[in-house]
């Protein structure tokens, strides 16, 4: 069973609906202690372990983020910041401290649960590669987290072929979507579907270039049932039309 800290600075509302919320033992936590203050927070996490600290946004912002900054000058282990406004700069700063998930408010039953998890996930995986993600200082290696990002390219380069959103994508993965597009931007330096046009462009060329496959057999393998779109796209991406991108490797070939 996963020992869970609970900080929260709004004792009079995330609290309560964060103890009735999840089902906890039955998914593998136990909400095991509770603080209201940053100072009371961090005398836990330095007189227990816990295998995942859960921070309520709600009440003040800066102190949840002041003490996130000091957990990861210490640890890795898992940090999830629920409640709070869907704000890009405030997501920014949440990537910065390497949460692994923030669900700002409306929070649902469905979104929590699903949040622990893929937590429960990446720590059954540590365990299993007998690794423990400590409260104190580590001195070497540190034991790497899952990357979420990498999954979700996996899952582009798997699935390029059918319709693919984002959404499908972090309902999948059990993540809230809003956070992961803000986390794919920061890591990728472009957004989701714009790395999701590449991935299918970039592909769409090296079939033109390597295969007898027609223009329409093309599209469909790329996810494109619309052969005017496929053409817009690709004329866009490219600065010339499919038909003519296949004659310009005929020549040179």
């Amino acid at each position: 069973m996963y020992k869970v800290l609970l900080v929260d600075y709004d004792s009079t509302s995330s609290m309560e609906m964060l103890q009735r919320m999840p089902e906890w033992h039955g998914i593998g936590f136990e909400l095991d202690a509770y603080a209201n203050s940053s100072a009371d927070a961090i005398k836990f996490l330095d007189q227990n372990y816990f295998s995942l600290i859960l921070v309520g946004m709600n009440g003040s912002h800066h102190d949840a983020l002041f003490l996130c900054d000091y957990i990861r000058r210490k640890s890795r282990v898992p940090l999830v910041l629920i409640g709070g406004s869907n704000d890009f700069q405030l997501a920014r700063k949440a990537l910065y401290y390497q949460v692994n998930d923030y669900l700002p408010d409306p929070v649902t039953s469905v979104e929590l649960t699903s949040c622990l998890l893929t937590v429960k996930g990446e720590l059954d995986c540590i365990i299993d590669n007998n690794r423990a993600l400590s409260w104190t200082p580590m001195e070497n290696e540190t034991p790497p987290q899952p990357n979420i990002i990498e999954r979700v390219k996996e899952y582009v380069d798997e699935s390029l072929y059918q319709n693919i959103t984002l959404k499908q994508i972090s309902n999948s993965l059990h993540f809230n979507c809003s956070y992961l597009g803000q986390k794919f931007k920061y890591q990728e330096n472009m957004t989701f579907n714009e790395y999701l046009l590449q991935q299918r462009m970039e592909k769409a060329k090296l079939l033109l270039e390597n295969t007898d496959l027609k223009v329409y057999e093309i599209a469909n393998e790329i996810g494109y049932t619309e052969m005017d779109w496929f053409y817009k796209k690709f004329k866009s991406y490219t600065g010339v039309s499919a038909n003519e991108y296949r004659k310009m490797f005929s020549i040179i070939s």
